[in-house]
């Protein structure tokens, strides 16, 4: 059996099986990307909900995995050389999945940076444009009176999913015919944007067709409507 004792975040949240890649999250646009990647793949993992409301995530045990602050993190009792590794950083922990499984990163050179590319793109434009359009127009941030700041986000949001939009004519997926970390990325962002953040008609969703066909695609997906849920709030 794995020993994880080494990592002080698991006297916080204990193993209740060491042998299995633990998770601490919650489900939001970036810890649900984890959560699904892990059921696609069917690899044995154990969540823990990190519980914002109750500031879990600046606990000094959480903190000693992730000195951001900030969900998913991961910790693989399998790591590189077999041995026990810790990672956070949503992006990072869906390539690190990936590579470890073989799964939904194309082998093929060109269109593996080409998922890359795209999973960049999430990283850098879609998931901080569109959380700050749910800051700005369902959260603390919609009783500003100066809605220059909104307007700024909502613009580019909107130009993220045209993008998008043009990228998708004609695919399937983000890379063709290859379902990947890419999509995977995107969904919880993208569904949230226009449920949770209620900004479907600020932003113009219906006419970005590709993206919403795209979506839809996705959320069919038995193993995308179970990672959404998890871990369960509790």
């Amino acid at each position: 059996m794995a020993d994880l004792s080494a990592f002080p975040i698991t006297r916080r949240w204990p193993a209740a099986d060491p042998g299995r890649l633990q998770l601490y999250s919650l489900p939001t646009p970036n810890g649900v990307k984890v959560s699904i990647m892990l059921e696609e793949t069917a690899l044995p993992y154990e969540p823990h909900l990190v519980d914002f409301g109750k500031d879990d995530q600046k606990t000094p045990e959480f903190l000693s995995l992730n000195p951001n602050g900030k969900i998913p993190a991961i910790v693989d009792p399998d790591g590189p050389g077999g041995k026990p590794f810790g990672l956070f950083e949503s992006g990072a922990i869906l390539q690190y999945l990936a590579e470890k499984t073989g799964q939904f990163l194309p082998a093929d050179p060109a269109r593996r940076w080409q998922t890359i590319q795209w999973l960049h793109f999430q990283m850098g434009g879609v998931g901080p444009m569109f959380g700050q359009v749910g800051f700005f127009n369902k959260f603390a941030g919609k009783k500003f009176e100066d809605k220059r700041p909104r307007d700024r986000y909502v613009a580019e949001s909107k130009r993220l999913l045209g993008v998008m939009d043009g990228h998708l004519a004609n695919r399937q997926w983000f890379v063709g015919d290859d379902y990947t970390i890419a999509d995977i990325a995107m969904f919880g962002w993208v569904r949230n944007l226009i449920g949770f953040y209620e900004a479907r008609e600020i932003v113009g969703f219906d006419r970005f067709g590709n993206v919403a066909d795209w979506l839809e695609r996705g959320l069919a997906r038995p193993a995308v409507q179970r990672g959404l849920g998890i871990p369960a709030r509790g």
